[in-house]
């Protein structure tokens, strides 16, 4: 008996070693690398804003809307219409990409010399941020804030108005 456990023993260590020599340390796979690359988001400016002929004696407000029409409100008095428009900028990019705007938060100076006139109340006409085909147009209003007795002349930004789109 004592013979046969210990040949069980050796029996049992032979197959441990043996298991031990054929026991797979590493293993290996493999994969493919792909990427598609979307066309570039662009905006390009295909018409600027104006706010066409406004009497400001009085002073008050001028709203641009994103449709070209204007109101006015506080005693400015609306003139010749017919050049009124928002801005017009075309979104190019990757047909079913969703993409953001950004308008101005902040008010800009229109000028004329040393009058100024406010700018504020950016807006846009976007219901939906996807391009649902390769190009798109975002119209832009605004808001103009006129003091009563402003200096007769074209007003205007001395820098481009900046609006920002990304893909989300």
């Amino acid at each position: 008996m004592k013979r046969s456990f210990v040949k069980y023993l050796f029996s049992l260590l032979m197959f441990v070693s043996t298991y031990e020599s054929v026991a797979q340390n590493s293993a290996t796979a493999t994969f493919t690398a792909s990427v598609t690359i979307v066309e570039p988001i662009t905006l390009q400016t295909t018409r600027n804003m104006n706010f066409a002929d406004v009497d400001a004696q009085y002073g008050g407000q001028v709203t641009l809307n994103t449709d070209d029409s204007r109101t006015a409100n506080g005693g400015a008095i609306l003139k010749n219409s017919t050049s009124a428009t928002a801005a017009n900028l075309k979104v190019s990019g990757q047909n079913g990409y969703a993409y953001s705007v950004q308008i101005p938060e902040q008010n800009i100076k229109l000028s004329n010399g040393s009058t100024e006139i406010i700018l504020k109340d950016f807006k846009t006409d976007i219901d939906t941020q996807t391009l649902d085909k390769d190009t798109q147009i975002i119209k832009v209003g605004a808001t103009l804030e006129l003091q009563p007795g402003l200096d007769p002349g074209i007003y205007s930004s001395s820098t481009p108005i900046a609006v920002v789109v990304s893909y989300n």
